[in-house]
């Protein structure tokens, strides 16, 4: 019985004959899947990146900055995230200044703004963020930015769904101590 079952398996998968369109029909939506999920997965990987690209470039702008800035300035640093990351969808940034006191053992927060979705971080946040913040001298301060912004798959069926795309990123300020804010 197993000895018939095989001979007729290897007798069909040896057989070479068949027709051109009947193997098209069944292999065409195959194919015609996974192109759109090819497609798809390189547009969140590639929007993905952009929105990294794009935290970064604020904080590098923002650790350059020798004065102290306002709102217009996160304003300007909002607008242009959101030019950056050529996104149909809404975006929010946060920036922070955080600074480690070594005598008291513990980050301290400078001053947070906050635009879009986000809202500005209190000192008894900076406790939650603690294991994500980087090592620091005393009295060092660290420019963080977080950004976050929604990608929506081109393609419904390839199983992926809307996903936020969150930033957290930190530069030290480059030529100042500081990045100062003024709300004059």
């Amino acid at each position: 019985m197993g000895t018939k079952i095989l001979s007729h398996w290897r007798r069909f998968l040896d057989d070479t004959r068949g027709s051109t369109s009947v193997e098209f029909i069944i292999c065409m939506p195959m194919l015609f899947w996974a192109f759109m999920a090819m497609y798809t997965f390189f547009d969140g990987y590639r929007q993905s990146a952009i929105n990294l690209k794009a935290a970064y470039t604020i904080g590098d702008i923002l650790s350059r900055e020798t004065q102290a800035i306002d709102d217009d300035f996160i304003d300007s640093m909002h607008d242009l995230y959101q030019f950056l990351t050529t996104s149909g969808s809404s975006t929010a940034l946060r920036v922070t200044v955080i600074r480690w006191d070594e005598d008291d053992d513990r980050y301290y927060l400078d001053w947070s703004e906050a635009r879009g979705g986000y809202q500005a971080l209190q000192n008894s946040d900076v406790l939650l963020l603690e294991d994500d913040l980087p090592v620091m001298p005393d009295q060092e301060r660290v420019i963080l930015v977080e950004t976050s912004n929604s990608w929506t798959p081109l393609f419904a069926g390839t199983g992926l769904s809307v996903t936020d795309l969150d930033n957290f990123v930190f530069t030290s300020p480059r030529f100042a101590p500081q990045l100062a804010f003024s709300n004059d």
